[in-house]
């Protein structure tokens, strides 16, 4: 029969009785949603940034209605109404057209559910960093005869990165805090593996500091990833005096 680990680094063990291994694998799976969020929020905020400044008013409004709505609903709500009211509502659907009912894995809906409201604070975010170049690139890339998706690659990415980056970088460390939201739907991260390694063992002090450092080490080289891609993308550029 297994002892009870009784000095920090026996708890902290990633062998069992540890629940060191616990925890690093929920910093994994924290790492995994928050990137495929972050992935969709990405794609869902440049589509959306374009549509709202492509002049076409429905689409303008639609695009309006998303990401106001979604910066005002919690995502806690969110993740809930997916997984629990959207579940039920998809099954019955299926149900009434006699096929089998499923049943969605947490990661998928949180990672659907991050994804969404990312792409909503990323619209904005990309929106701005396209106002902020100079329009007179823009028209010298029409003038040169380029389309829409050159003229986007070749003078709109490169020109929109170094101003979209800070923001984006702040939604990246937004994103990995809310991924233990996806802990209501029964999904172990590395916040709910947290609390089952202090409920298990009542050393809740040791197991959310330890928690905390984790996050830290997360975010401390998300730091140095965003300050080395931003000097990429500002090469050639002069330095803030």
């Amino acid at each position: 029969m297994a002892t009870e680990p009784r000095g920090i680094l026996d708890l902290l063990s990633p062998y069992p009785p540890g629940w060191g291994g616990t925890l690093l694998v929920g910093a994994a799976s924290t790492i995994a949603i928050s990137a495929g969020a972050f992935l969709i929020g990405i794609l869902l905020g440049t589509g959306g940034a374009l549509g709202k400044l492509s002049g076409n008013r429905p689409l303008g409004l639609l695009l309006n209605v998303y990401t106001t709505a979604i910066r005002a609903i919690p995502e806690l709500i969110l993740i809930v109404g997916l997984y629990y009211a959207g579940m039920d509502g998809l099954n019955r659907l299926l149900a009434g057209l006699n096929l089998p009912a499923i049943e969605v894995n947490g990661f998928v809906v949180a990672v659907a559910v991050l994804g969404f409201v990312q792409g909503a604070y990323m619209t904005e975010v990309l929106r701005g960093a396209i106002l902020a170049i100079p329009v007179g690139q823009i028209d010298a890339a029409k003038a040169f005869g380029m389309g829409p998706m050159l003229r986007f690659r070749r003078v709109i990415l490169p020109a929109l990165l170094p101003n979209a980056l800070p923001g984006l970088a702040n939604l990246w460390m937004s994103v990995t805090k809310d991924s233990a939201l996806v802990a209501v739907v029964g999904y172990q991260e590395l916040a709910l593996a947290t609390r089952l390694a202090g409920a298990s063992t009542k050393h809740y002090f040791i197991f959310f500091l330890a928690s905390a450092l984790l996050y830290l080490a997360l975010t401390l080289v998300s730091n140095i990833a965003f300050n080395l891609i931003e000097r990429h993308v500002r090469r050639g550029q002069p330095k803030p005096a």
